[in-house]
């Protein structure tokens, strides 16, 4: 289910274009139960230049700012630098994140996965993770891991739990183990270079009721260059950046969380959602990255 209602702490737009109060944005409903918005801030790379600390952590605080309350991040990102990172910013405002972290795959048998919760917590300096994902399918008996998210559950460690780069076949295993139609959603690569999951992951997650979390919605800015998607962009007076984002944000059950560095990129991610793409718009860029026509092989970088 998709909504809109007002979050964020503000209401207009000021003149220098930042969204201050009032902030409107859409959100989906987990099936886990609550809501979040479907544009949040990644961290993937944070926290690991100590130079850079200051610029990430106003980064941090301008999606919150902006209503973009999806922070996510992982105990692999810079070996929990990110993680930490995250912490400090959130410091004063973790009543305002939705907080999600990963637990690596050798890590997730039963007393692996409640320690590297632990260890989360402990680097983000907070009590509870709002979204506990499984980073990727590994060795580890899948119903072995559930009962580990069960039991964070149970004592109030996590809130939420999901998986990350899990396939069809996957998401049908995962369904078919004890407790596993809990999962929050399934966390995947998708952007206009990287479609293959519009052939059967998307429909059957829609099918399900799972949000889809779009990670590097951007393909890291390798595709912004590209003519057809300059052209749209200056059509619509926006960026390359944007209309990626704003394509990738059209799907009514896919949130996305683009690595955002800066509260300029931030603000930039946040005027996406106001992008409404023509049926032309959308022609030409399925003609230039074209929809799937067969299985493919779940990517991920």
């Amino acid at each position: 289910m998709v909504r809109t209602r007002i979050i964020g702490r503000g209401a207009a737009e000021s003149g220098n274009g930042l969204y201050l109060t009032g902030v409107t944005l859409r959100e989906v409903s987990l099936p886990s139960g609550g809501t979040v918005p479907v544009l949040g801030i990644g961290t993937w790379g944070m926290g690991e230049q100590p130079g850079n600390a200051l610029r990430e952590t106003a980064a941090i605080h301008t999606a919150l700012d902006l209503g973009m309350s999806v922070v996510d991040t992982a105990e692999m990102y810079g070996n929990g630098a990110a993680e930490e990172l995250v912490g400090r910013a959130l410091a004063a405002r973790r009543n305002e994140a939705f907080l999600i972290t990963k637990v690596l795959p050798h890590h997730a048998t039963m007393r692996g996965t409640i320690d590297a919760c632990e260890g989360s917590l402990r680097r983000l300096g907070t009590d509870t993770i709002d979204l506990y994902l499984l980073h990727w399918r590994g060795a580890v008996p899948l119903a072995e891991t559930l009962e580990a998210f069960e039991h964070l559950q149970d004592v109030g460690k996590i809130r939420h739990w999901g998986v990350s780069n899990f396939d069809v076949a996957d998401m049908e295993e995962l369904r078919r183990s004890p407790g596993g139609r809990k999962a929050a959603t399934d966390q995947v690569l998708y952007n206009m270079t990287r479609r293959g999951i519009e052939f059967d992951l998307l429909p059957d997650c829609v099918d399900k009721g799972i949000p889809v979390m779009a990670y590097s919605p951007l393909e890291q800015g390798r595709m912004l260059n590209d003519p057809a998607l300059v052209r749209i962009a200056t059509e619509h007076g926006v960026s390359p950046a944007q209309i990626a984002l704003a394509w990738v944000l059209r799907q009514p059950l896919v949130l996305a969380i683009p690595k955002a560095s800066s509260p300029q990129h931030v603000q930039e991610c946040r005027r996406a959602l106001d992008i409404r793409l023509t049926p032309h718009d959308l022609a030409e860029l399925d003609r230039v990255y074209p929809p799937p026509t067969h299985k493919r092989v779940l990517e991920m970088i």
